[in-house]
């Protein structure tokens, strides 16, 4: 069983969030979801589009005082899903702190529309890095225009957004888990 950390803050995305991590739970992962500052007494975030997504833990208790490589030893993968919460993953500075350290143990860092600027933000772009991400990233990333749907570069699996999600949770299953599960499941929802 693989397990993955997804990081998720008010103003995400849901459907960045929610069909990447469907599809990961039908190959068999485990998925730990993990807040940046929620209220206390609460396990939600709230996405763009006012649906509440339940998590399991934040953040700051996941680090613990922990340094962000400990977390890599811990995860097969690390996902990051966008939005207009993004900006606050930014602001935090935490999540590109694990990225970092996830890429460095060469585990994959996903990362879905807004999120590679998380991605850029930890040091994993250069001119040369073929990724995918959202127009509105484009004057920081603007290699990411000219992309396709989805971009694999080293650990990095990167995407555009919302209408790519399930491609994108597709292609995050074929690394983690092989062709054939990748292509079954791709069967069982039609794709």
């Amino acid at each position: 069983m693989k397990k993955v950390l997804t990081i998720l803050t008010d103003g995400v995305e849901e459907t960045e969030a929610v069909a990447p991590l469907d599809l990961l739970q039908r190959a068999g992962t485990q998925n730990c979801l993990a807040a940046l500052a929620v209220p206390a007494g609460t396990r939600t975030v709230t996405g763009r589009s006012n649906l509440q997504i339940g998590v399991d833990t934040t953040v700051e208790e996941i680090l613990d005082g922990k340094n962000p490589e400990s977390l890599a030893g811990q995860f097969d993968a690390l996902f990051i899903p966008g939005g207009p919460g993004t900006w606050k993953l930014l602001d935090d500075g935490n999540a590109a702190k694990i990225a970092a350290a996830f890429a460095k143990a060469g585990k994959t860092v996903a990362a879905i529309c807004a999120a590679p600027l998380i991605v850029k933000a930890a040091g994993l772009i250069d001119d040369d890095t073929k990724i995918s991400a959202h127009s509105c990233t484009w004057q920081e990333i603007p290699q990411a225009a000219f992309s396709a749907p989805y971009q694999i570069d080293g650990p990095l699996l990167t995407s555009r957004g919302a209408g790519t999600a399930v491609a994108f949770g597709i292609e995050f299953v074929r690394i983690l888990y092989g062709n054939a599960v990748a292509q079954k499941i791709a069967a069982d929802i039609m794709l």
